[in-house]
């Protein structure tokens, strides 16, 4: 290929909405374009980098024998309301009516698509185990769509799809998807941790998800210093924190805490510290208000409170409309004095009911009451006690008690056990062994792709630009003559060009009319691995400049070496 032919429109300033580096190298490297909120159009070198992850995750979905469909991304409603989640799914679906005003969603996701159709087809246990996968774009109506392609309305992603006979044949399709995946990230060059996740609107039983460790990741994750635990925050089992030694039970007190709006304020203006104090955070859990009580220093788990409410919905905070329906003073809110109401519930932290002699809200405006004992002051009778708060550093590992670290890591893959959610719903059943009809047990393997190529430049970047790894650069080596009007330079530099492709290198040749400085600028921009100069000062010597972009690395070699140079150091990256 040569540059002077390539699509890639660099900018030399960063765009004002670009929110993280991998959303600013690709814009300005010329990977994307912004055509709307959440919504991108791929360059060429960002799509050759899509395919080669693609390629990758292709080839070891065969290697664990998975096989390739494509199935509509417009989905009819009736298979959703059939399973149930047309209604619960959530805002996020992107939903339209036909001409005739039947109704269909944009796939934001398939186990309905792939369920109806494999309950069609397979009827009896000879034709199990089953794996299929596609690649394809999704859609999802994020509410606040941002960091470019790592939270985008649009994206690319594999999945896959396991039938198994039992639960035994599901462990083992999990497994060597699990197995798969290790090899599909280890191969794109990232850094990862595979963690225990919550299903989420998936549904199923046990879940990992595949985390790239990066500072712009959204996700937080917990793991051990000591032992291979690793877990998203957000399911991370933290312990129930009891004080030390049990204090006498001081007398409720009424305090004035003027304009002291929130738990920090209070501690400041009584001169408390905040693990002495108790938090309430209000929540809408599917038309329920719903108080939640953590400690004044914890934070509430949100996939807790859900998993606490029963619920199929994900919480979202309270209004102010909510509050005033059920006669909550925002800032000012403990459960003191509080009774559940068909519409309004209350959730403990376990760790809350162990504490003596806390500060917490009066439930009237500019006031707090200190000395709240959790287990004299609350009715427990009348609200749920659950583990709602997140993990923290401070908290010990719940496999080895070893101490864990906190890291945010963006999430590029999730595996599920779904058993039989959605194939009892859908009615997928086969004939077992016995002759008697049994539902499918099912798995679902999700892939980010698009995802997956921003969580390499937030990896493997410096203030110059892209540092790719080898496996999905969308070139591997860039061929640069100082001088493209020098005719012995280009001379020699289609050599060395044409040295590397008979290789099987994927280079690029920048014949451009621009000056070396624009050149090298571009070239470390969008990231190529290696690259080749070729001066007057090489070409006197019949040698050409190699330097590597990871380490900033550079040599000189003989013109007719350089191909078995390029190629030895490639596969060295």
């Amino acid at each position: 290929m040569l540059a002077s032919k390539l699509y890639a429109p660099t900018l030399r300033e960063t765009p004002a909405d670009a929110d993280v580096i991998s959303q600013q190298y690709m814009l300005r490297a010329g990977f994307i374009r912004k055509m709307a909120n959440g919504l991108y159009t791929y360059l060429p070198l960002a799509w050759k980098s899509i395919r080669k992850i693609e390629a990758i995750v292709r080839e070891e979905m065969e290697r664990a024998g998975s096989q390739e469909i494509m199935m509509p991304i417009v989905q009819p409603a009736e298979i959703w309301q059939e399973s149930g989640r047309w209604k619960v799914y959530g805002a996020e679906m992107i939903r339209l009516k036909d001409r005739h005003d039947r109704e269909y969603c944009l796939g934001p996701t398939h186990e309905e698509m792939i369920t109806t159709l494999v309950r069609n087809e397979v009827n009896s246990y000879r034709q199990l185990p089953l794996n299929l996968f596609q690649m394809q774009s999704k859609y999802r109506d994020e509410r606040r769509p941002r960091y470019g392609l790592m939270r985008s309305r649009e994206f690319i992603m594999k999945d896959a799809y396991s039938f198994d006979m039992d639960e035994e044949g599901l462990d083992a399709s999990y497994k060597a998807m699990y197995d798969a995946y290790v090899r599909v990230f280890t191969r794109c060059g990232l850094y990862f941790k595979p963690v225990e996740a919550d299903s989420g609107a998936i549904g199923g039983s046990n879940s990992h998800e595949f985390m790239a460790l990066a500072d712009a990741g959204e996700a937080d994750v917990i793991h051990c210093k000591n032992c291979d635990y690793a877990a998203n925050i957000e399911i991370g089992k933290p312990a129930v924190l009891k004080t030390a030694v049990a204090e006498p039970e001081g007398k409720l007190t009424l305090v004035d805490t003027p304009d002291a709006k929130t738990i920090d304020a209070v501690a400041t203006m009584l001169d408390l510290p905040l693990e002495r104090t108790i938090k309430a955070v209000v929540y809408n859990v599917d038309g329920t208000v719903v108080l939640a009580i953590v400690r004044g220093d914890h934070e509430v788990n949100e996939i807790a409170l859900q998993h606490a409410m029963e619920s199929t919905v994900e919480p979202e905070m309270a209004s102010d409309e909510d509050l005033k329906r059920v006669g909550l003073t925002a800032g000012f809110i403990s459960p003191v004095g509080l009774h559940q109401t068909d519409d309004f519930a209350i959730v403990v932290d376990e760790t809350v009911m162990e504490m003596y002699n806390v500060c917490g809200g009066a439930n009237k405006r500019d006031a707090h009451y200190i000395n709240i004992n959790p287990k004299r002051d609350f009715d427990t009778k009348d609200m749920r006690i659950a583990p709602i708060r997140l993990i923290t550093k401070d908290d010990r590992c719940p496999h080895c008690g070893g101490e864990l670290e906190l890291a945010k890591g963006i999430e590029v893959g999730q595996v599920f056990k779904l058993g039989t959610k959605y194939s009892e719903a859908l009615h997928a059943t086969f004939l077992n062994q016995s002759g008697r009809p049994s539902p499918l047990v099912m798995g679902c393997y999700g892939i980010g792709v698009s995802r997956t190529l921003a969580a390499a430049i937030e990896q493997s970047h410096d203030e110059n630009g892209i540092i790719w790894p080898r496996a999905i650069a969308p070139f591997e080596a860039v061929v640069v003559p100082i001088n493209a009007k020098d005719e012995q330079l280009m001379s020699m530099a289609t050599t060395v060009y044409d040295a590397l492709r008979k290789a099987g290198v994927d280079v690029l040749l920048d014949d451009r009319k621009e000056r070396a400085g624009v050149k090298f600028k571009d070239a470390d921009l969008i990231g190529y691995p290696i690259r080749l100069t070729i001066s007057k000062t090489t070409a006197e010597t019949n040698e050409v400049e190699v330097r590597i972009r990871k380490d900033g690395e550079s040599f000189t070699c003989k013109l007719e070496d350089v191909a078995d140079v390029v190629c030895d150091r490639l596969q060295a990256l």
